[in-house]
């Protein structure tokens, strides 16, 4: 798996400050997406465990309120099976730090039914989570006011307590993970 950027310092893509992982490779290509260069499986750097330990280690701060993974899409079959090991290595080392994923595909249609990779890879990594931002992003519903998305199609979702309750909760600025 290759990875386009790493933020270590990015407050864009969650509460607080954040390190960010942007994967390569997307299948969505969605209409003037804002990284339309991580669509390329092969673009960027190969993910290593030296770039593991990089991130796990940049973590370790208190002001860093958490990891983001992106893209890219990290549920891309390709990309999901790498990642799975590595969002439960963080998960194990940074329990108390929130964890959120974006991703184009829908959770109900494609994570948690098979239809896009393999479902028990998937939901190694969504166990992960605290947030999930599923949806694509549509032009025609891009919103600028809109916190951590793009269109207003995209949710916002409480993975931990919509797993639990087997049904989709979503975020508010209240809940503030």
């Amino acid at each position: 798996m290759n990875y386009a950027k790493i933020k270590y310092c990015d407050v864009s893509n969650g509460p607080g400050v954040r390190t960010s992982l942007y994967v390569s490779g997307c299948r969505n290509h969605c209409k003037n997406c804002f990284n339309p260069e991580t669509w390329d499986f092969d673009f960027g750097d190969l993910f290593t465990k030296e770039v593991e330990d990089k991130i796990i280690e940049s973590l370790k701060p208190a002001y860093i309120k958490g990891f983001t993974l992106l893209g890219g899409d990290p549920f891309e079959p390709e990309n999901a099976e790498r990642l799975a090991p590595f969002m439960e290595r963080l998960r194990k080392a940074y329990p108390e730090k929130s964890l959120w994923c974006f991703t184009g595909y829908d959770l109900e249609r494609d994570l948690l039914t098979g239809k896009l990779g393999d479902m028990q890879t998937n939901l190694r990594i969504l166990k992960t989570l605290d947030v999930l931002v599923d949806g694509r992003f549509v032009e025609e519903l891009k919103d600028l006011n809109l916190r951590f998305r793009g269109s207003s199609n995209q949710r916002i979702i409480l993975v931990r307590e919509t797993l639990k309750k087997d049904e989709v909760v979503l975020w508010n600025e209240i809940d503030f993970v």
